[in-house]
């Protein structure tokens, strides 16, 4: 959840040194836990058998604390060490110091792990031990995997970052940048795969390299060639700004970074003669590919390694023809070859721009030939299918297919074959999850379907089917993200994201103005209860920008601009905010649409109850809740209650707040809206622990938080944590209280919530007063200052008493010169540098500020 490498939380309780880092300079050169404890096994002469044996621990285990693999070992684990070891207390102090500054050192996000590889990897042993010796020794800080399309560079990168993934202390990150397509999309991907958030887009790739810092982190970029400049770019600047990180990449174009060590991955071994066929390498993957189609070609070796030298030993080459021995004998697989497969011979493109196309030529002539296979209906299906990024299901295959966003029986009965023919032939993989079979392409393959669209002059008509399809379906999610099938629907479209993307930005890109309007206005809930603000707000602000265009409709016009404030609001830009709800306000009166009024009304009680101006607050709610009303819409009135009950509490007056949340807790329970009930469970918690009851207030936090988490609802689950990070903090549990704070201002952080990730900063200063880390807790207080200044945004009435008891406190213990240069370090300090902490006056290197 946490996006930075050093949180907030880290820093309470413990001592910050001087120099800014997160320890001195004698415990930047601690040993490190498993070469001490290696130190020690040797000392005692010991072999990891030995003592293994004597502890009651495994051998593996035993390998693994001392690799760095298993970074935070139990107390008993330790204890059961010290005893086989006979370590004194001394000794048995520093491995345990050591295990303690290993574990806290740990990765702090959730990276995406390396895909699991389906087949074993075959005829790559020297090939796997020279790459993985270049990475994983450091003899290189990024190497390239480097060839022809179809060589095998991905199914390799897999296997060496799996052999060398224990040689990095913070693991390996796979980054597939398959699904990406338009410039300048290759840092939002390694940042979406590393677990890290950053806010500004503008300095993404610097703010991705500070939040890796110094860790030992291994990332892999798969399929480069496409976007090789932009991925140049961006492992130039990582590599430059993060000492401990190596790059593993595979392209078919080399990225031309200094540096840059390129490792070219040749064909697999050919049969030297036909006594030795057997065993070459590219004879064993088309006989293993084979026999798993249900064919195995035994005694047949020598027409095999016809097969395999026509096709040059190209490993994606050699599996597609290896599918079709469901069809062909082998001997009649060698001959087709031998006259329909000369293309392959031809060279392939080298040097030139980036963008060259058609791309990967001489693979290309392989999967020509399966494409002469086909069908007229099965070419057809083929290219269209490439339309589709992240893959498709049956119904959106139907549905571009037939051009229709509705297809019935026959359309997906037509789809159903044709698409089970091409999975049989091996150009479509099929995939199963929850019931749902999902399709997709290797990328080599769909771009060559995609280019069999571009010659057919059908591209633009399949991207409008395409882009039709998911308007359609996000209009349809609307309907139900605040039903009883919240979650589905959220899943659903988290599902279609990459889909949904390349819609908008086919729609933004042609000037289809009305699908981009509807398209975006139409994802806005979406894009808020997933957290995805910044995104969503782009692809409103760009939709509403030619909104004015011919064709759009008045109501998705003012839909947009109801999102868009929503979203700006979500990321506390209270003036656009403000300005779009005006104007959709205004719409949707033209339109004399009561619903659309009263949401918009809500949405500006919202801005007002940040800004604390409640009474503007409650009386927009108050006309909000009359007009609901006047329809009958239960949700609306229940909403309306629910703001009016958070708007009561939040300027301290909890009867009316916990009454109205009540009121509001018991509707969404019967409408099944798991954000209303989340949202009501989080204003009755907050309620029962200013007024003192911790125990009911535990129990409805904890309550909201695991509905929160199994929606993906991240706000809720900000909040959740937030308030339950309070309540252990008034019990006088500071350590629970800064674990949770501190997921709490991460989650915020990332989502954008500046204003509420000012309350937990005055939270956290608070728990920094407690254990007398007065110029800490300045020092957050003073960057809190810093945001609500910048965001024109009061204290909330009902924190105001703790957050001037903190600020008395740290005003009484400091002397004014400290605090004055701690409060203002603080508001100085850009809220992803908040959780580094507070390193000190510069001015005074010679004196102790730690905290």
């Amino acid at each position: 959840m946490a996006t930075a490498t050093h949180k907030v939380g880290d820093w309470v309780g413990r001592p910050l040194p001087s120099d800014g880092s997160r320890r001195g300079s004698d415990d930047a050169q601690a040993t490190g836990f498993g070469d001490l404890l290696r130190r020690h096994r040797r000392d005692a002469g010991l072999s990891q058998e030995g003592l293994a044996e004597l502890a009651g621990l495994s051998v593996d285990a035993i390998a693994a604390l001392e690799r760095g693999r298993r970074r935070a070992p139990r107390p008993h684990t330790l204890r059961l060490l010290g005893d086989a070891l006979h370590l004194g207390a001394l000794d048995r102090a520093e491995l345990t110091a050591a295990a303690r500054r290993d574990g806290d050192a740990g990765p702090r996000t959730a990276m995406r792990p390396l895909p699991v590889a389906a087949n074993e990897l075959v005829g790559r042993g020297d090939d796997l031990a020279e790459a993985g010796r270049l990475i994983g020794e450091r003899v290189t800080r990024l190497l390239t995997l480097s060839g022809p399309g179809g060589v095998g560079k991905t199914r390799l990168a897999l296997a060496i970052a799996g052999g060398v993934g224990s040689k990095f202390d913070d693991g390996v990150c796979w980054v597939p940048l398959a699904p990406v397509s338009d410039a300048g999309a290759v840092a939002p991907a390694v940042a979406a795969s590393t677990g890290l958030h950053p806010l500004d887009g503008v300095r993404l790739v610097e703010e991705i390299g500070e939040q890796i810092g110094r860790r030992s982190l291994l990332l892999v970029l798969d399929n480069c060639e496409h976007v090789v400049a932009d991925a140049a770019q961006v492992c130039s600047a990582l590599l430059e700004r993060c000492p401990n990180l190596s790059i593993l990449a595979s392209s078919r174009e080399l990225l031309r970074v200094p540096g840059e060590s390129v490792f070219v991955v040749p064909p697999l071994g050919l049969p030297e003669s036909d006594e030795q066929s057997d065993r070459a390498p590219a004879v064993k993957l088309f006989v293993e590919r084979a026999t798993a189609r249900g064919h195995e070609p035994v005694e047949q070796f020598e027409q095999v390694a016809r097969v395999v030298r026509r096709l040059e030993g190209m490993p994606l080459a050699i599996e597609l023809a290896a599918a079709r021995t469901n069809v062909l004998t082998v001997e009649e697989l060698a001959t087709e070859l031998e006259t329909s497969f000369a293309i392959l011979s031809s060279s392939s493109l080298a040097g030139g721009s980036s963008t060259a196309t058609p791309r990967q030529q001489s693979l290309y002539g392989a999967i020509e030939w399966s494409h002469d296979l086909l069908t007229p209906a099965e070419r057809e299906l083929f290219a269209t299918m490439s339309v589709f990024v992240g893959g498709w299901t049956l119904n959106a295959a139907a549905a571009v297919l037939a051009g229709t966003v509705a297809p019935g029986p026959l359309e997906r009965a037509r789809a159903l074959d044709l698409t089970s023919r091409l999975v049989d032939k091996s150009l479509i993989r099929v995939s199963r999850d929850r019931g749902i079979a999902r399709y997709d392409m290797l990328a080599v393959i769909r771009e060559f379907a995609a280019g069999k669209l571009t010659a057919a002059s059908r591209e633009q008509e399949t991207a409008r089917h395409h882009a039709a399809f998911y308007t359609a379906l996000a209009e349809e999610a609307e309907a139900h993200l605040r039903g009883a099938n919240q979650a589905d629907w959220l899943d659903r479209l988290d599902g279609e994201l990459d889909n949904v993307r390349a819609a908008m930005n086919w729609a933004l890109r042609s000037g289809s103005a009305g699908e981009a309007v509807r398209l975006a206005s139409g994802l806005w809930l979406f894009c808020y209860l997933r957290g995805h603000y910044a995104e969503g707000g782009e692809w409103l602000e760009r939709a509403l920008a030619v909104a004015d265009s011919p064709g759009v409709g008045a109501q998705y016009k003012a839909k947009a601009s109801l999102g868009a404030g929503m979203l700006a609001f979500l990321q506390c830009e209270y003036d656009v905010a403000t300005a779009r709800l005006e104007s959709a306000l205004a719409q949707y009166k033209e339109l004399d649409d009561t619903a659309g009024t009263a949401l918009v009304m809500q949405r500006l009680g919202s801005v007002a109850r940040e800004r604390g101006d409640y009474l503007a607050a409650e009386n927009l709610h108050c006309q909000s809740y009359d007009l609901f009303e006047s329809l009958s819409d239960r949700s609306g009135m229940s909403w309306a209650h629910n703001q009016l009950g958070f708007v009561a509490w939040l300027r301290g007056d909890l009867e009316i707040g916990a009454r109205r949340c009540r009121r509001a807790r018991d509707s969404f329970r019967v409408l099944g809206d798991g954000e209303g009930l989340a949202w009501s469970l989080i204003s009755l918690g907050a309620i029962a622990q200013y007024s003192g009851d911790l125990t009911e207030a535990e129990d409805l936090l904890q309550e909201s938080l695991a509905l929160s988490q199994r929606l993906g609802y991240r706000e809720g689950v900000a909040w959740s944590l937030n308030l339950l990070g309070i309540v252990e903090r008034r019990r006088g549990f500071t350590d629970r209280a800064v674990h949770l704070l501190d997921e709490s201002l991460a989650e915020h952080r990332d989502l954008g919530d500046r204003w509420r990730s000012a309350s937990v900063l005055e939270e956290l200063a608070t728990v920094a007063q407690q254990r007398n880390r007065t110029e800490y807790a300045a020092f957050l207080i003073g960057a809190a200052d810093g945001i609500r200044e910048v965001i024109g945004a009061p204290v909330p009435e009902v924190e105001k008493a703790d957050q001037l008891a903190t600020r008395r406190a740290i005003e009484q213990t400091l002397d004014r010169r400290a605090f004055r240069a701690a409060w203002s370090a603080g508001r100085a300090a850009p809220l992803a540098a908040v959780a580094d902490g507070y390193p000190g006056p510069s001015a005074s290197p010679d004196r102790s500020h730690r905290l």
